[in-house]
């Protein structure tokens, strides 16, 4: 069974980098097929895709997202990371990251991590 355990500041201050990373526990990252993304849901609306990485290390961004987004990995760790600079309040949202047999499956769900940015 696998797991998924996101780890990050609950508020950041406008013009900061958001960094989120989430830990996967019960399975690799590096397992062929699987993609991981990242989703978030502002307040009040719905959920947006913001990007993934695939179990081959390769990297999908919306673009809306992707001029201010990276996605990462550490293998050693079983670990995918996001961040997000020049964070605004729109970024304010509940942060989730998933597990999917395709680009955009989201089979597993971590249980989401509410980011506030505000000074």
């Amino acid at each position: 069974q696998v797991q998924l355990q996101m780890s990050g500041p609950g508020l950041v201050k406008p013009s900061q980098t958001l960094s989120l990373t989430c830990t996967v526990s019960g399975g690799s990252i590096t397992t062929f097929g699987l993609f991981w993304s990242w989703i978030r849901q502002p307040p009040g609306k719905g959920l947006e895709w913001i990007g993934a990485i695939a179990y081959s290390g390769s990297t999908y961004y919306s673009p809306s997202h992707k001029s201010r987004t990276s996605i990462s990995r550490d293998t050693s760790k079983n670990q995918i990371t996001l961040q997000l600079i020049s964070v605004t309040p729109e970024d304010t949202a509940v942060y989730y990251c998933t597990r999917g047999d395709g680009l955009h499956s989201y089979d597993d769900w971590d249980q989401g991590t509410q980011v506030t940015v505000s000074s």
